[in-house]
């Protein structure tokens, strides 16, 4: 199964969309400060098509706006009957579309990943015990190369012939 073709503007508008509407009521400016940053590194990674710096870094932000977003709501999140009775419909409409964005940032990380991949970005990781990268076994090395069987015989005589007598 082929992974659909996502573009890289359209993740950027749909998670600043969404943070947009998520910032109407109740998140505080830290969470607009780091979303905003994250979409600020994704424009870069837009204008520079080539870059695979920009696009790992968006990676990277991502993931960790995922964390920032679930403190962000684990924290502000206030209950029920703080919220006055004139703003739960904004608030309501505000704390979905956070979580909507939330809950698609996985899925864009996904994406992103992909487009890392599809620029050249390499994925190794290692953690000392745990690695993950390519495998690489079936490849064969440019860097050494086989000798033959056989020593390549350039006059096409037979191995154990003697040599035939040279005529100047």
């Amino acid at each position: 199964m082929e992974i659909p073709a996502i573009n890289l503007k359209a993740i950027v508008l749909v998670h600043w969309l969404l943070t947009v509407w998520g910032c109407m009521a109740w998140l505080p400016t830290s969470y607009a400060w780091v979303n905003f940053s994250v979409f600020a590194i994704g424009v870069w990674a837009i204008a520079q098509r080539d870059s695979i710096d920009a696009v790992l870094m968006f990676l990277v932000g991502m993931f960790v706006t995922i964390v920032t977003d679930i403190v962000h709501f684990g924290i502000f999140y206030p209950i029920h009957d703080f919220v006055p009775e004139s703003g739960r419909n904004v608030f309501r409409f505000s704390a979905g579309m956070a979580i909507l964005s939330l809950l698609l940032k996985p899925v864009s990380c996904f994406f992103v990943y992909q487009m890392y991949r599809e620029r050249g970005g390499d994925y190794n990781v290692n953690f000392g015990f745990i690695t993950v990268s390519r495998d690489r076994e079936a490849y064969q090395s440019i860097d050494q190369q086989e000798e033959p069987p056989t020593p390549a015989n350039p006059f096409n005589q037979a191995q154990d012939s003697k040599p035939a007598v040279r005529a100047y």
